[in-house]
């Protein structure tokens, strides 16, 4: 075990599990930290000790996924933190614990035996306006009236040609979410929209899946995938902790709330990643 730490010394926080009363998992923290969990009641806190200023660094991501994933081997429920929580010590970890104790069990209990799996489809184009024009003559008859012959378009008919561009994107991504989310239920318990991170992005869905169901997921990702072309492209990732399910404000003091289940980065995303083939 690691010696109790002082009372200056300063405590990164990972997550809030049940269960690991008094575990050791060893020097795979922040900065080569040894990550050990600190209970209180029927809540555990993971935690390492930092001495220096945490930036979002691509390492010091990395080391916060990799104690949550070590997390999802060892425990059947994980409430991940955002990145970048210190507090002072082993007595205000356990204040924490003790001022949010009937959240995280709730919550905890939500996610037992549950984990995350991301999907994302992307149109698989080299410019989507264009894949536009070509695929929807209401878009197709609008940029001809604007931009041929001699006349210059102006900026009222560029606005008005991107404005049915984008009720047209909106569409064909709601038309599109509601097919897959179609395939995808009977194998989730939860499914939510996040919102696209670029045009090309059609669907980005956040799943919560049962742990046993996790091949069953999968396989109807692929099966969604087969149903369109070779002009969309399927990524799945997973497992994660619930980032996506868990929206609790951890409160750390009075005056400094935190969230519980934010994702650190997406960058900093770790795991089975997939492609599926269409």
């Amino acid at each position: 075990m690691p010696k109790q730490p002082l009372s200056d010394e300063k405590l990164y926080l990972y997550a809030i599990v049940s269960g690991l009363d008094g575990a050791v998992l060893g020097p795979i923290g922040l900065a080569g930290g040894t990550v050990y969990s600190i209970a209180s009641g029927r809540v555990t806190a993971v935690v390492s000790r930092v001495s220096e200023k945490l930036r979002p660094e691509r390492r010091h991501l990395a080391a916060h996924h990799d104690v949550l994933k070590r997390l999802m081997a060892e425990t059947d429920a994980v409430l991940p933190v955002a990145f970048g929580i210190v507090v002072e010590g082993r007595s205000a970890v356990g204040e924490i614990l003790s001022r949010n104790r009937k959240a995280a069990l709730d919550t905890l209990r939500r996610v037992t035996r549950r984990v995350e799996m991301g999907l994302r489809i992307t149109w698989d184009v080299p410019n989507i306006f264009e894949y536009f024009v070509d695929t929807h003559p209401e878009l197709r008859a609008a940029r001809d009236r604007f931009f041929t012959g001699h006349r210059e378009p102006s900026q009222d008919d560029k606005i008005e040609l991107g404005r049915l561009f984008d009720r047209l994107l909106t569409e064909d991504r709601e038309r599109h979410v509601e097919r897959v989310e179609e395939s995808l239920a009977p194998y989730c318990v939860e499914v939510k929209r996040l919102k696209p991170h670029n045009e090309l992005e059609v669907v980005n869905l956040a799943c919560l899946v049962t742990r046993e169901r996790q091949e069953e997921f999968v396989a109807a990702v692929f099966k969604a995938a087969q149903s369109f072309d070779n002009r969309y492209a399927f990524d799945y990732n997973g497992p994660w902790p619930a980032h996506n399910f868990v929206d609790m404000a951890l409160d750390l003091e009075p005056t400094r709330p935190a969230r519980a289940g934010a994702h650190p980065s997406a960058d900093g995303r770790r795991g089975q990643d997939g492609r599926a083939a269409r």
